[in-house]
């Protein structure tokens, strides 16, 4: 049965999908902007005071492994149990992660609570996302299904931006355990709003059949599953670190079955559909880079916003934060707390004298102490997480510029393929990061913050790449993807997430080895640019194949 259509505009389907992920991405988006921050906090009420590669081991670890996880639970759906009771499934257990992570001293239950949202993300992510793309697979449907993704894809920003304010006014005001509470709030609304819409989604939980030529589940789990538990336990156990902690290593090498499936998919497939997955796995390819430096925002970013930016707030913009609760008090009082960055321990002074400004709040440690506030007096602070909401914030401002911009291409006969859009993207995706080196070589600083102005600009570059790439990539899977591997594909899509964030969150636990910050985001600066540069000879190609494949109804 299929739903009726409004006489113009898009379907109910639409919007009732729209608001499940904007409340899914508020609770996500909260989690993981904060997340970080309270795994290093040695000053708030109940943060956990890791070291820097600890928490960014953690971070990377959960940002992998929760964009992993789709592939199983993509797959599980295909199959099994649909695309609808998938996303209750996954959203039950995301809401869960984030109530045990809201509980007090919460001890080894923040390994349980990552573990749930691991999990539940898994059989969310990749079936809300097909099922948008089966909604639009109608032939009247199919010409709106790229402005579908970007609507969808605002929803996804709008939570974005929202939640780091509220995390903010929460952790300032009570503290993180509130801050993960709202998440799992969040999480609640979605599944409910879900669950009133059923009956405009319901005809697109189609299962398609599985075909002669498919890996049955039995060996997936016997060649890919068990091979990929093994593969982790062996890097996990593997004498010394490959790369950097066993978390790391015993995640690189779990993949390692998952990709090889993969690939077994593409090598068992005939004729059109060996192309069309052979032309997804190319754009995966290079989405991993771009996913890389995205995921910084919640990695080295978050430590560049909280430690190397200066956040004191104009008096004017205190006004106007304050009643709100949004600024964060520092001051001089001594304190028992490390110095985060190993860097700093070796800054001397024009005399010699080693500055470590130990015993206070940490921002202090690269702040000119002419700067510092008189004693018994504070610094009124910008939160650091509200600086998350400044990618979103360019979403939502620039996303009718760059649609409105593809538009004018359009009419003037010269519209970007999707291949040349993700060419195009991770070049710029690679400008971003060259923002950032100019920011760390602008300065010494260890000695001197610098202004939030890079940090505000970068995103606003990056975001332009994002434009480009993300919802497209979401739309791109569900034309390109054989049918009956749409959820499958879909896990891939977010499989490049993974490893995007793992990248991301090994290149952090290395941070404080990097002498001269510059090499640090210069390395993902050349990866990008080169990556995009080389992609753009074959978008022809690639474009011919994603053209054949959105006109077929297979």
């Amino acid at each position: 049965m299929s739903e009726v259509l409004p006489k113009k505009g898009h379907p109910r389907g639409l919007y009732i999908l729209f608001f499940t992920e904007m409340w899914e991405r508020f609770g996500y988006y909260l989690m993981v902007g904060i997340l970080l921050l309270y795994l290093k906090d040695t000053v708030s009420h109940g943060g956990r005071g890791m070291d820097i590669s600890v928490a960014a081991d953690i971070v990377g670890s959960y940002i992998a492994l929760v964009y992993l996880t789709p592939f199983i639970g993509g797959l599980i759906a295909d199959r099994y149990i649909g695309y609808r009771r998938a996303i209750f499934l996954g959203g039950s257990l995301m809401a869960l992660g984030y109530f045990l992570l809201a509980i007090p001293n919460s001890g080894s239950l923040l390994y349980v609570a990552l573990a749930s949202v691991i999990i539940g993300n898994g059989f969310f992510k990749p079936n809300i996302s097909t099922l948008l793309g089966n909604i639009y697979n109608r032939e009247d449907l199919k010409p709106k299904k790229d402005v579908a993704y970007n609507i969808f894809y605002m929803g996804i920003n709008i939570g974005a931006f929202i939640c780091n304010f509220v995390a903010a006014y929460l952790r300032n005001n009570y503290t993180w355990n509130y801050a993960f509470f709202a998440a799992g709030a969040g999480m609640v609304l979605s599944v409910i709003w879900f669950a009133t819409g059923q009956k405009h989604i319901k005809h697109a939980d189609v299962i398609k059949p599985v075909q002669k030529e498919d890996m049955p589940f039995s060996k997936i789990v016997t060649y890919v599953f068990i091979p990929a538990v093994l593969a982790g336990v062996v890097g996990w156990m593997i004498k010394g670190n490959l790369f950097g902690s066993d978390s790391n290593d015993a995640f690189l090498f779990a993949c390692v079955p998952i990709i090889i499936f993969y690939f077994s998919v593409w090598y068992r497939c005939k004729g059109f559909d060996k192309k069309r997955i052979g032309t997804l796995f190319i754009l995966f390819g290079v989405a991993i880079i771009f996913w890389n430096i995205y995921n910084q925002n919640a990695t080295s970013l978050t430590i560049w916003a909280d430690t190397y930016t200066q956040r004191e707030t104009p008096q004017a913009a205190q006004k106007i934060l304050k009643p709100f609760g949004f600024l964060q008090i520092v001051n001089t009082k001594p304190k028992d707390v490390p110095v985060l960055d190993e860097q700093f321990r070796a800054q001397t002074d024009a005399n010699g004298n080693v500055i470590t400004h130990q015993g206070v709040d940490p921002y202090f440690q690269n702040l000119p102490k002419s700067e510092w506030p008189a004693e018994g007096q504070d610094l009124k602070l910008v939160s650091t997480e509200i600086y998350q909401s400044i990618n979103p914030f360019w979403i939502i401002v620039l996303t009718p510029v760059i649609v409105g911009f593809f538009g004018w291409l359009k009419a003037k006969g010269k519209e970007l393929s999707t291949p040349t859009k993700f060419a195009w993207g991770t070049v710029i995706a690679g400008l971003s990061s060259v923002i950032m080196v100019v920011a760390c070589l602008s300065t010494n600083v260890y000695h001197n913050k610098v202004s939030s102005a890079w940090i505000f600009a970068s995103y606003g570059v990056f975001t332009i790449s994002e434009l480009f790439m993300s919802p497209v990539g979401l739309s791109l899977v569900s034309k390109v993807a054989p049918r009956r591997f749409t959820a499958l594909m879909m896990g891939g899509w977010f499989i490049t997430t993974s490893l995007g964030g793992k990248i991301a969150g090994i290149m952090t636990g290395f941070w404080d080895k990097f002498d001269n910050k510059a090499v640090f985001f210069g390395i993902s600066a050349v990866a990008a640019i080169v990556a995009g540069f080389a992609l753009l000879p074959l978008t022809k190609k690639l474009n011919e194949v994603v053209v054949q494949a959105s006109a077929s109804n297979d």
